[in-house]
């Protein structure tokens, strides 16, 4: 069974941007469009990690992370925040709502592929 990535990513050419480096690396996925349905179909789906946007309508990135964080159930799935946000205190401000990593826009997919290959490596579902 393949790996399964949640894309959380208001955004669609940014959605359709993950998900074919992610599909093409082998990965399933998933797609929420804003933080409330990302929360939502991480209860549902059980994906590997999340990439999750913080800028969002619904709710952001931050409080949806926290709230995947405060489910024992789920706390142990991999949040990477993808943020536009590149100044300083940014990265702990992520990290502080529960984010395990932390890329900034623009990104080269290669690193990112990178990145989810780091959080996944030898961790079976």
């Amino acid at each position: 069974m393949s790996r399964q990535v949640l894309i959380v990513e208001d955004q669609d050419d940014l959605r359709d941007i993950l998900r074919l480096a992610l599909e093409g690396a082998g990965y399933t996925v998933f797609e929420a469009a804003n933080g409330r349905q990302g929360v939502e179909m991480v209860a549902a789906k059980r994906p590997d990690l999340v990439l999750m946007d913080i800028q969002m309508p619904v709710l952001d990135g931050y409080d949806a992370t926290r709230e995947i964080k405060a489910s024992p159930d789920l706390s142990q799935t991999p949040v990477i925040a993808i943020s536009s946000y590149a100044m300083k205190g940014d990265e702990e401000k992520a990290r502080a709502a529960g984010c395990d990593d932390y890329v900034t826009k623009p990104y080269s997919p290669r690193a990112l592929l990178a990145k989810v290959r780091q959080h996944l490596d030898g961790k079976e579902k």
